[in-house]
């Protein structure tokens, strides 16, 4: 089943004689169960793609669907709720609460939407990212790699159908980023869509398809 779909999609940065196409008519199919790595030079556009198919940027040009939804043009009141409910997002910034502990962070979006299970669920992608004493703690005192693991079990505690993740393992030792790509594995092979910009060879090892961002396409 197709999570995502874009078709002949173009964002410029810029206008006039700066004006850069980052993205120049991308077309990109993303089933149920896929993980798909997307590498690329740095300033390539990489986290622009994940931007756009995550509505948290709008294209300039082409269809851009998610779950059945159209993004492009679509207005806010359509975006938050979808961004929200059926996306997870993991950015290289860990965006934590800094007064929040771990674990009330790793709550937040699943208290926002009401979903009574929030605790058992978030409780135990804490345990499966090793996390221990870190959720009854504040961010000010983690350490780096704690506080991208705490950033990812928010991002799945609404078990979103797609899950967009930026560099997720940038600031992660070896064997922490190693949890992190397994879950991401996981959470693929349960049914969900997965993608993934990475310069980490390990991560584009575990994905179904790598595909290369050159010249505003992908390849």
């Amino acid at each position: 089943m197709g999570v995502v779909r874009l078709r002949e999609v173009v964002k410029i940065h810029g206008a006039g004689r700066a004006a850069l196409r980052v993205l120049d008519g991308v077309d990109l199919d993303l089933a149920a169960g896929e993980l798909v790595a997307v590498t690329g030079r740095s300033g390539s556009g990489k986290s622009t793609l994940l931007n756009v198919v995550g509505g948290l940027d709008h294209a300039d040009r082409g269809l851009v669907e998610v779950g059945g939804v159209r993004l492009d043009g679509a207005p806010e009141r359509v975006l938050a709720p979808l961004r929200r409910d059926r996306i997870g997002f993991v950015f290289q910034s860990f965006h934590l609460l800094p007064e929040l502990t771990g674990l009330e962070n790793v709550l937040l979006p699943a208290r926002l939407d009401g979903r009574g299970r929030s605790l058992a669920r978030g409780e135990e992608l804490v345990t499966q990212l090793g996390l221990g004493d870190a959720a009854e703690r504040l961010p000010v005192v983690l350490s780096g790699g704690e506080q991208q693991r705490l950033a990812i079990a928010r991002a799945l505690v609404n078990d979103p159908e797609l899950v967009l993740a930026d560099e997720p393992t940038g600031n992660l030792d070896e064997e922490s980023g190693a949890i992190v790509l397994s879950l991401l594995r996981a959470i693929a092979d349960e049914g969900r869509a997965v993608l993934l910009v990475t310069h980490e060879r390990e991560a584009t090892r575990r994905a179904d398809r790598v595909l290369r961002l050159d010249g505003g396409r992908l390849r």
